[in-house]
């Protein structure tokens, strides 16, 4: 039995991106319907995850998306592990403008089949869900990395990346009706980390070297890999590596120092799913046993 994903990145800013995708790639229980991209240079994104699925042999539906956020800024304008496109083959053209109507009509041709997963703003999901309301009740599932919930981080400020982009697409998701709504939040994808040194050792198998190259612009800046993205991936697949407890997520928009901050509260009867603890050594073992 496999699960029929959709996946909507902005790979090529933060390197976990690339190292979700090439689990999503490798893991027989995915059936990967196809990829949208969102945020500063989305066509470039697009590139990104087209290197991944050509070394992978998969012919993957991808599409760039929302390139601005909806009422705030662009945080994100360029994907820096762009820079290592020119090392493998990729697609170059793209259809242009149909990332949320190829949303729409993939969930509408699999009623109940399919879980969507966001590892990026919500830009793309927030139009989605403004444009058709009923899309929502017919996924399979919702799975986000976004938010922090039960705890705030000493020097990471008070609101997740992906929120922060797009407050405003964060919250019209947040109040869609999902069958399940699942959040893996900052402060449980800390907890799963990996120092350059073991990146280089482990990222040797055939769809994990052009990661490593992607990787290799990452390290440029910091000396170690976050799996924020895939840790939220693989619950999809393995259940018992978060623990996931019931509750009600509201999003802050009216000020402007902490908007797009998630605030969750236990209620069982709510149709949030937050992580709240994580099994860092049963995550490694189910990531990289993909790539056997």
């Amino acid at each position: 039995m496999t699960t029929k994903v959709l996946l909507d990145t902005d790979i090529g800013s933060d390197i976990d991106d690339a190292v979700c995708l090439a689990y999503l790639l490798a893991q027989p229980e995915c059936e990967l319907l196809g990829i949208t991209t969102v945020t500063g240079a989305a066509a470039e994104r697009a590139m990104l995850a087209s290197a991944l699925c050509r070394v992978a042999g998969r012919e993957v539906p991808i599409f760039p998306g929302a390139e601005v956020p909806l009422l705030v800024p662009q945080r994100q304008i360029k994907p820096p592990q762009g820079a290592a496109l020119s090392k493998w083959d990729h697609k170059t053209d793209f259809p242009r403008g149909e990332a949320v109507e190829f949303l729409r009509r993939t969930i509408r041709a699999h009623p109940g089949e399919v879980v969507l997963l966001t590892i990026g703003p919500l830009t793309n999901i927030g139009l989605l869900f403004g444009a058709d309301p009923e899309i929502p009740s017919l996924l399979k599932g919702l799975v986000m990395m976004c938010g922090v919930f039960t705890n705030r981080l000493a020097g990471a400020g008070p609101v997740e990346w992906n929120a922060l982009c797009d407050p405003h697409a964060t919250q019209m998701v947040y109040r869609s009706v999902a069958p399940v709504h699942r959040s893996v939040g900052l402060d449980v994808t800390c907890r799963v980390r990996m120092d350059a040194g073991q990146v280089r050792a482990r990222f040797q198998t055939d769809l994990l070297r052009p990661v490593l190259d992607f990787a290799e612009v990452w390290f440029q800046q910091g000396s170690e890999i976050t799996f924020h993205d895939p840790l939220a991936a693989a619950t999809i697949f393995d259940d018992q590596i978060c623990a996931f407890k019931r509750g009600t997520v509201e999003v802050e928009l009216a000020s402007e120092r902490v908007r797009g901050m998630t605030f969750w509260k236990a209620e069982a009867e709510g149709r949030h799913e937050v992580a709240l603890e994580v099994d860092p050594e049963r995550f490694f073992e189910h990531y990289f046993s993909v790539f056997q």
